[in-house]
């Protein structure tokens, strides 16, 4: 197949997904009208039932907490193997001379771009906890939460900071917290089962509305997914970085 065809081709589709979009777009109930009871009755149960005040988080991890479940372990399963991946077609090099083409790269950055770059990495990372912990009150959550905590490896790789990130970032205890984070997260879903007769069913003190510690076991697995996104995200990073930077030299 030629590139005209193949181009042709993409384009075709891309037109029909665009359709398809824009009349399911045209499709959607206006704002304020739900259809179907569920979207009304989520706001009760998260507050009466589950003492939490974020209904997104009641919706993640109560109603459809098995299916958040999955989604932990598509990610995990994803992470293990893009990082098995990098590391087959990563190739051997001398230390000493990765270390200076690191040197190089950061030379190469302009001086305000790391300056705020480095800057930013603190409280990027008091953010990410800040999201995390809280996900069971205001909107954000583990997986936002994770994200963001990871950023800051990024931001630290971004303002030329690669050589202190490669002595800093602990690969071991990276790979460690993305596996505990899978792991808790199934931990729980076996104590619902164990201790409350249900996968995932809460067998924690509910604590009071509105406060850090409430929602049961909600916080719980919030706290799980954080862990689990930022180990698997900067387990990726990590390893791009290896293959692209620290090893095959600076582009």
């Amino acid at each position: 197949m030629s590139p005209a065809v193949r181009r042709g081709v993409a384009l075709t589709a891309l037109a029909g997904l665009a359709a398809a979009l824009l009349v399911a777009c045209l499709g959607l109930p206006d704002f304020g009208h739900p259809r179907g009871p569920y979207a009304t009755a989520v706001i009760p149960l998260a507050l009466d039932a589950r003492h939490v005040t974020s209904v997104v988080a009641a919706v993640t991890f109560d109603i459809r907490g098995i299916d958040t479940l999955g989604e932990e372990l598509i990610l995990f399963s994803a992470a293990v193997g893009a990082t098995v991946l990098l590391r087959s077609q990563r190739g051997e090099d001398d230390t000493r001379a990765a270390v200076e083409r690191q040197r190089a790269l950061a030379e190469r950055t302009p001086a305000p771009v790391r300056r705020v770059g480095a800057a930013l990495a603190g409280p990027v990372l008091v953010l990410g906890v800040y999201v995390v912990a809280h996900g069971q009150l205001t909107p954000g959550g583990g997986f936002q939460g994770g994200v963001v905590l990871a950023s800051a490896f990024l931001l630290v790789y971004a303002a030329g900071h690669v050589v202190r990130l490669q002595r800093v970032r602990p690969v071991a205890l990276v790979e460690a917290g993305e596996a505990l984070g899978a792991g808790a997260y199934a931990l729980v879903a076996v104590g619902g089962l164990v201790f409350a007769g249900a996968a995932l069913e809460n067998f924690l003190p509910y604590g009071t509305t509105g406060q850090l510690l409430s929602g049961g076991t909600i916080p719980v697995l919030n706290v799980a997914v954080g862990v689990e996104v930022c180990g698997a995200v900067a387990l990726i990073l990590s390893e791009l970085l290896d293959q692209a930077l620290l090893r095959h030299g600076a582009p």
